[in-house]
């Protein structure tokens, strides 16, 4: 029953993970490139370099920040159910 509990706070964990992780990448996009946008992939004005360099860098902070989200909601979920959401 908790699982089936929990699977709507999973997702709305999930678009609140999405939204935090896009403002954190855009507000470190900024301090290390001093650019208000980074590199799509399709632009010719940047290299394979720094297209690379900003994929992995955007990845690296969606995959922080939706495990720290997830890791939270499920806490959360055992601290008021007493049981862990599997």
């Amino acid at each position: 029953m908790n699982k089936l509990l929990y699977k709507p706070f999973s997702i709305a964990f999930s678009v609140a993970g999405g939204v935090a992780a896009g403002f954190v990448f855009k507000q470190v996009w900024k301090r290390l490139s001093g650019e208000e946008e980074a590199p799509a992939a399709t632009s010719r004005e940047y290299g394979w370099a720094e297209v690379l360099a900003a994929a992995a860098l955007q990845g690296a902070i969606f995959a922080v920040v939706k495990a720290a989200i997830d890791r939270g909601g499920a806490q959360g979920v055992r601290r008021l159910t007493g049981d862990w959401p599997d």
